[in-house]
């Protein structure tokens, strides 16, 4: 069993910028594929970055290109979401996710909010 739980969620203004963390108390991620994902108010979590066991794959949903980026620290076996220029739209709230497989998400954290005024 893997327990994830992110920290780093707040209030913004348009233009700011968050860093969102995640961790595994008593778990190595090394080894499992890590993402984070999003859900808006009344709208389905939907897919933000995606980052492979190995560091050598990372995906974005469009949306975030350019100004999200996600990264791990193994030794501290946190993963982050470095979030720049946010907009009101990234409003929701953010979850990290492992995958053994990179297609299966079975391992959530309890999901961090962050809201963005304008």
């Amino acid at each position: 069993q893997v327990q994830l739980v992110e920290s780093g969620g707040g209030l913004v203004q348009a233009g700011g910028s968050l860093r969102l963390s995640c961790a595994a108390p008593g778990r190595t991620l090394v080894a499992y594929d890590k993402g984070w994902f999003r859900q808006a108010p009344g709208k389905e979590r939907e897919f933000v970055a995606t980052l492979n066991w190995s560091g050598s794959s990372i995906h974005y949903v469009d949306s975030v290109k350019g100004r999200f980026t996600i990264s791990r620290d193994s030794a501290k076996n946190t993963v982050y979401l470095q979030m720049n220029n946010l907009k009101p739209e990234d409003t929701g709230v953010y979850y990290c996710a492992a995958s053994t497989d990179g297609s299966n998400w079975g391992y959530w954290g309890q999901g961090t909010q962050v809201t963005v005024s304008s």
